[in-house]
């Protein structure tokens, strides 16, 4: 078993919160785990990305090569269209549908959206309206790492297990709040995902 996993997204929306959560239940299931530093400009409203490499035997580089990526969880749509080229034939997409419009000739939306949709196996869900209604706007990017829950190579329970890890020192209250934002997130990516 060997999972490849893009993470993009611009800085300050949560791409290392994503990695260290996948990081983590990896590292509980016995896994080997690969994961580069973050590329682009890491700084709130750059572009950003991450590669996570998950397997069951050695890995020997952290980059994904082009058209081996199984996943690519971006927290903002555009940013997703940008690494199409690393996702493989039957790979999946999973992205937030709000945009991060940093840039003045942003493209319009719905072309954006169609380009997500050719795509046979694609998760498009509002996950900062689902973070927000839940009380914690901030927990965007755990709705996709829910979303994306059901085609990971982690158990549900490693992946709860290492939000409480790392949310632990936030509160009890913050815990559960991610916790109900990645139970949700699995919960809308049903319909999505048979």
């Amino acid at each position: 078993m060997k999972t490849n996993i893009l993470l993009a997204g611009v800085g300050g929306q949560g791409i290392l919160t994503i990695a260290a959560v996948l990081d983590t239940a990896a590292l509980a299931s016995n896994l080997y785990l690969k994961q580069s530093e973050i590329h682009g400009m890491s700084q709130r409203g750059g572009a950003v990305h991450s590669h996570v490499r998950i397997s069951d035997n050695s890995i020997y580089s952290d980059l994904i090569p082009l058209g081996k990526a199984d996943v690519i969880i971006s927290v903002e749509p555009m940013e997703l269209l940008r690494y199409l080229p690393y996702l493989k034939k039957d790979g999946y997409l999973i992205t937030d549908t709000n945009p991060f419009e940093n840039i003045a000739d942003y493209p319009e939306l719905e072309n954006v959206y169609n380009e997500i949709k050719s795509h046979p196996n694609h998760i498009l869900i509002d996950a900062k309206k689902i973070a927000k209604d839940l009380g914690n706007s901030r927990a965007t990017n755990i709705v996709l790492v829910g979303a994306a829950s059901s085609i990971l190579p982690l158990s549900e329970e490693s992946l709860l297990n290492a939000i409480k890890s790392l949310f632990k020192r936030k509160g009890e209250r913050i815990v559960e709040k991610n916790i109900e934002a990645f139970n949700k997130g699995k919960e809308i990516a049903t319909e999505f995902v048979s």
